[in-house]
């Protein structure tokens, strides 16, 4: 299945390619943008592509000797660090968790694409907004379908500097640029928790890959198996925005909406839930640390919503609204529900992609109305919108659909993910 390198080298690729194509447009040059939006999205749709094949692979066509048995396939690339006779290398790991993953990324990340093209309509940096978004999916894919902690690390430095420089995209904002700088400087605490439990893991395991230290997990000290755990649960705080290193995510809707949902739908704040549910078989080993993990995200989704109530800007009522939902993920992991944590966290992808894009579309229509009235109020204010439905009835029926579906109303996604996390928890 080597294949399956296709899924990060193709918008890898195209991002390389939109980088040393040129940063800027002519604001004449209409097809060219057309162009770049089409090869930028173009690329992700294969990657999707790519995807989907490799999940009918494992579902129907024949699996290589073991792998039936193991339920996942190792892609073996070449190794990067060697250190006697242990080594680790570009290993790809595909199983139902990362293949999910990666439909979901590719999925989703093609509809904010697709959106994103007509949305930055004449931008003067098109090309490199679109070179940023696709490295954004590439770095993504990297981090899901690693097979060891240091792919997957190499992954989660790159979602991160990405954020950094579409969080601060605009330049000319001295706010956009002061929540580029908290966001990275806030990952990075998380980082440094994320290389501890990578040192400590290879001190103990002499092994990377994530089935070595699974496999190991039963076999380990109470003390080592929560160390590694804690450590590994400090990362994800800082790079899923739970308490007490939310603060960078709210910041972070100075950038553009279309990479405000893909930060928070697609990429970027569920890497923690996904390496959490990745290592479960180590998270078990101490009821301290899953008794933790549960805490801190019920605090966080409590402490969020409460929050999100008092907002006045549209979205950072939706970026509280994200914390809040990864609280919910956090509590469903920490009570042993991995696979409803996975669960909302699909469900969330979808619903949250859609609330962004509609507030997205909200937005630009506030803009030209604001602009026409020759007034100068914030187009993200909600306090300066009502009446909308009139003049924008699609977009007012998508966000209600996507408002219930967060709410947990019966039979939409939400209802079903918070349901099983809330049986679990009831139990």
């Amino acid at each position: 299945m080597q294949y399956a390198w296709l899924l990060i080298l193709l918008p890898l690729a195209m991002s390389a390619y939109l980088g040393l194509r040129g940063t800027e447009i002519d604001d004449d040059a209409a097809e060219n943008e057309r162009l770049v939006g089409w090869l930028a999205t173009g690329a992700l749709l294969a990657s999707f592509a790519v995807a989907v094949f490799a999940k009918l692979h494992m579902l129907f066509l024949p699996l290589p000797r073991g792998a039936e048995r193991l339920g996942q396939i190792v892609v073996e690339g070449p190794a990067w660090i060697t250190v006697g006779e242990q080594s680790v290398g570009f290993n790809l790991l595909l199983d139902p968790l990362s293949i999910t993953m990666a439909l979901v990324v590719t999925g989703v990340g093609t509809l904010i694409h697709w959106f994103a093209r007509g949305y930055m309509e004449g931008d003067p940096h098109y090309p490199r907004f679109f070179a940023l978004l696709n490295l954004f999916v590439a770095a993504m894919l990297a981090l899901v379908l690693g097979s060891n902690l240091l792919f997957t690390f190499l992954g989660w430095e790159g979602v991160g500097f990405c954020s950094y420089m579409l969080i601060g995209y605009y330049t000319h904002k001295d706010s956009a640029n002061q929540a580029g700088k908290k966001a990275f400087i806030v990952n990075r605490i998380g980082d440094l928790c994320f290389l501890l439990a990578m040192f400590l893991a290879w001190k103990t395991v002499g092994s990377l890959e994530y089935s070595d230290i699974n496999a190991a997990a039963g076999g380990l000290t109470k003390g080592i198996a929560a160390g590694i755990a804690l450590l590994l649960f400090g990362g994800a705080i800082g790079k899923s925005a739970q308490f007490p290193l939310y603060v960078w995510l709210p910041d972070a809707m100075e950038g553009p909406t279309p990479v405000s949902a893909l930060i928070h739908a697609a990429t970027m704040v569920t890497a923690g839930v996904y390496l959490v549910c990745r290592l479960s078989l180590l998270f078990v080993q101490s009821h301290a640390v899953m008794t933790a993990v549960a805490t801190i995200g019920l605090l966080t989704a409590v402490l969020a919503a409460l929050v999100a109530i008092v907002q006045t800007d549209i979205k950072r009522v939706l970026a509280y609204s994200t914390v809040s939902q990864l609280g919910f993920m956090f509590l469903a992991a920490g009570v042993g529900a991995f696979t409803a944590a996975i669960f909302h966290l699909i469900t969330h992808a979808f619903f949250k992609a859609l609330l962004f894009l509609g507030s997205g579309s909200v937005i630009h229509g506030m803009e030209h109305a604001i602009h026409h009235a020759e007034r100068d109020d914030d187009p993200q204010d909600l306090r300066n919108m009502g009446g909308l439905a009139k003049t924008m009835p699609t977009t007012c029926a998508t966000m209600i659909i996507g408002s219930l579906a967060i709410a947990g109303f019966p039979l939409l996604a939400g209802f079903w993910s918070k349901d099983e996390i809330l049986h679990h928890t009831g139990d």
